[in-house]
């Protein structure tokens, strides 16, 4: 099939009209050529779900070896993810991460059980090389 003498075919038409601006009410507007900026992208990863996750990774990393550090980098990590989910609910869309702050919540309760069980070792075991008698 062949088109009539001065008919474009559909590819034709809609590259033109991609290159001409819009007609509104009888005026011309030019497309626009980017977003406007936003201050928080919508689906942005909130940044207390970021803090703590990193808190609790911290936490698990030192509270293996000392015990103590991981009790309160997990306590720290724990609260930060409670409330980073509790703002992310809330957001209504906004604010997104919450796979992010319900790991960092999680690894926080880890980090507060290693710290807490390290810690329990090392007590036994100073108390334990305080009791024996000098050789």
């Amino acid at each position: 099939m062949s088109s009539p003498p001065g008919a474009s075919s559909e590819i034709e038409i809609s590259a033109r009209d991609v290159d001409r601006p819009a007609q509104v009410g009888g005026l011309w507007y030019p497309q626009p050529n980017h977003l406007p900026p936003h201050t928080n992208a919508a689906g942005s990863t909130d940044r207390r779900a970021i803090a703590s996750l990193l808190t609790a990774i911290a936490g698990i990393v030192l509270g293996l070896p000392m015990g103590i550090p991981g009790m309160a980098l997990g306590t720290l990590a724990y609260f930060l993810g409670k409330s980073a989910v509790g703002r992310i609910d809330g957001s209504q869309g906004v604010l997104g991460g919450r796979s992010v702050a319900v790991w960092g919540w999680v690894l926080g309760a880890v980090s507060m059980a290693i710290g807490s069980a390290v810690t329990l070792v090392w007590v036994v075991v100073v108390l334990f090389a305080i009791s024996q008698p000098a050789v």
